[in-house]
């Protein structure tokens, strides 16, 4: 399952609809605001995205994730618009028999979303500053 909001994402209602009896391994990645980028405070950040590419993105990393790992399910949800300190702008839920591949799949979906979904986003500073993130190599958030 895989979704954009507009809204707060429901974390508990993912993660119960992720929960299997032939599965041991429920892994949760929460995306969430902090409060600070390269020493300069930070009060909200701001999602856009292109849904008619986004959509699809998300599900392609959906079913590429069910292929390569041993998983059993996988739930992307990511937010636009604004998202305020402390919630998550993006939630992956993985469930497998192992938690191995519940991590790893986990890992894999995130590090893909970030370098491949049209999804921006735009820091907004304590200042009354702005700027849009640029994007990072792979092993660094």
């Amino acid at each position: 399952m895989t979704r954009l909001t507009e809204q707060p994402i429901d974390v508990a209602s993912l993660t119960a609809s992720s929960a299997r009896d032939d599965c041991g391994a429920v892994v949760v990645f929460l995306g969430t605001t902090r409060d600070h980028h390269d020493d300069r405070r930070v009060i909200e950040l701001a999602y856009e995205g292109y849904p008619r590419m986004a959509e699809p993105a998300l599900e392609a990393l959906e079913r590429g994730a069910l292929e390569r790992f041993e998983i059993a399910t996988c739930s992307v949800v990511h937010r636009l618009g604004v998202v305020p300190l402390r919630e998550a702008s993006v939630v992956v839920v993985v469930s497998a028999a192992h938690r191995a591949a519940a991590f790893a799949a986990a890992q894999w979906v995130m590090d893909e979303l970030k370098r491949s979904v049209p999804i921006w986003k735009r820091e907004r500073f304590a200042d009354g500053d702005e700027a849009w993130v640029e994007g990072r190599p792979l092993g660094r958030d």
